[in-house]
């Protein structure tokens, strides 16, 4: 399950309003590459209800994630999009904790996280394992 951030609430009604044109990462361009961090916890609405495990700390880094185009739901189905390919984060140089929370970021360090979500199940990344989403395993929904 995923979860909008208010700061993408906020663009989303911008844009639909026509009141702004601009996108997540403050241009008019399409195709901005978003990328993946991982939580030990919970990111909130706001993106900072736990901590991102930190930029630079035991290999960590956000990874480059692309989306297939988005289907619309009919009914009560909601409208879906998928990773493209497999997400591959960094060999951890050092213990990562137990991941259960992904945010979806409009930069690779800074930037906005503009959605959120939990694994469907934690997984403890230790010294020289490598997390792997498969293509098609990350999910995004909207109703």
């Amino acid at each position: 399950m995923s979860a909008l951030s208010d700061y993408a609430e906020v663009k989303i009604l911008d844009i639909i309003t026509g009141r702004s044109s601009v996108a997540f990462n403050g241009t008019t361009t399409t195709g901005t590459t978003m990328y993946l961090g991982l939580s030990t916890g919970d990111f909130s609405d706001t993106g900072s209800g736990a901590s991102e495990l930190t930029i630079g700390t035991n290999g960590y880094a956000r990874a480059a994630v692309a989306f297939d185009a988005a289907t619309v739901g009919t009914g009560a189905a909601a409208s879906t999009t998928q990773n493209t390919s497999a997400i591959d984060f960094n060999s951890a140089t050092g213990n990562w904790g137990t991941i259960s929370n992904w945010g979806l970021y409009d930069a690779a360090t800074g930037g906005n996280v503009v959605l959120t979500g939990s694994f469907s199940a934690s997984k403890t990344i230790e010294t020289n394992d490598v997390l792997r989403i498969a293509a098609g395993d990350l999910d995004l929904s909207a109703t």
